[in-house]
């Protein structure tokens, strides 16, 4: 199981963690922002497959921001998995 974490931009979540195994999401924590939203997001998405969501999540803007956390951890996902 590899680890990563991610430093936000544009979003009032500092930083993502999250574990891939096998393609699979594991442990996904975000540090700031809004606390129960984002511990919901890890929830949802725990042993889903890490492709699938990034694709999901990707493009979800919060307000009049050009991201958000869910749109972050699709980048985290997409960087991960191509350092992997």
């Amino acid at each position: 199981m590899a680890h990563y974490d991610y430093a936000t931009r544009g979003t009032c979540a500092r930083t993502i963690g999250f574990d891939i195994e096998d393609g699979k999401l594991h442990n996904v924590k975000f540090v700031g922002g809004c606390n129960g939203n984002l511990k919901a997001i890890g929830l949802l998405l725990e042993g889903a497959d890490a492709e699938q969501s990034a694709r999901t999540l990707q493009g979800n803007l919060c307000g009049n921001r050009p991201t958000s956390c869910a749109d972050q951890l699709s980048r985290a996902i997409d960087a991960a998995l191509a350092s992997a």
